[in-house]
């Protein structure tokens, strides 16, 4: 029974917390017992233990909570030392077991993707990819699966596309139009995935998605790449929806686009 109710006030803290966090405002003692449906005498014991610790905070006495500043540099402190490669390898790990292809991942720098990890296919015709390697953000499938979300309205594009254009062909398939790219971005964000079809290198192809983390932005994308005669397009059209799905068990689906447009 004291183990039930330790855990019941760990579940009552975790409720206010998450609560706290979804307005930047505030809220006092009456409106987060209706959000949280926990009685006052008991949240009033439960914030009083939280802002001890710095979780909760009560700018003005008698006035609403709100987070504390323990929690953002908690989390704060989390994100700066997160080791994204070694959190997102095991998942290019099952993604290579489950196609059988290459699988990056990549992160985006100014106007290009920089490779951070890659698990090599078993097959023969291997990529010729290498970790830290560099590619035009526009011309690969995990420069557009983050693009679509870090640039996710068309004035942030159009500021992207100034500072990093123009945009260079490396195959005559490569978009170049920055309309085109509009287009393209859009489409990803509805299906949550991107692609590539030779856009990149000749003969390859690879389709990607983005990993989230808890951000509101993409922390790193990856994909599944491997010569056009393996990723058929009936094969393209059945990984990508696996893999979208693969990223969203480890580490949550895409989000919506949460900037309003200036």
């Amino acid at each position: 029974m004291a183990d039930s109710g330790g855990h019941e006030s760990v579940d009552r803290a975790l409720r206010v917390i998450e609560q706290l966090g979804t307005s930047g405002s505030g809220y006092t003692l009456e409106e987060l017992a209706e959000a949280t449906a926990v009685p006052k005498s008991t949240l009033h014991r439960t914030l009083a233990a939280l802002k001890a610790r710095g979780y909760a905070a009560q700018p003005r006495a008698g006035g609403v909570y709100t987070l504390g500043p323990q929690l953002l540099a908690v989390a704060f402190g989390f994100y700066e030392r997160l080791d994204v490669r070694g959190l997102i390898h095991p998942l290019l790990v099952r993604a290579r077991d489950a196609f059988g292809e290459t699988v990056h991942m990549g992160v985006l720098a100014g106007g290009d993707v920089v490779y951070l990890d890659k698990v090599e296919s078993l097959k023969p015709l291997k990529m010729t990819s290498v970790i830290g390697g560099r590619n035009p953000a526009h011309a690969t499938a995990v420069g557009k699966a983050l693009l679509a979300w870090t640039h996710p309205f068309e004035h942030e594009l159009t500021e992207w596309i100034e500072t990093y254009g123009p945009l260079t062909a490396r195959t005559p398939d490569t978009i170049v139009e920055p309309e085109r790219l509009h287009a393209a971005l859009r489409e990803v964000r509805g299906r949550g995935w991107a692609m590539e079809y030779e856009e990149s290198e000749p003969g390859v192809r690879c389709v990607a998605v983005p990993i989230f983390l808890g951000r509101s932005e993409p922390a790193a994308a990856i994909s599944v790449a491997g010569p056009k005669q393996r990723l058929t397009d009936r094969q393209v059209r059945e990984i990508a929806p696996r893999l979208r799905d693969l990223a969203g068990e480890a580490f949550g689906p895409p989000r919506r686009p949460s900037r309003t447009k200036a």
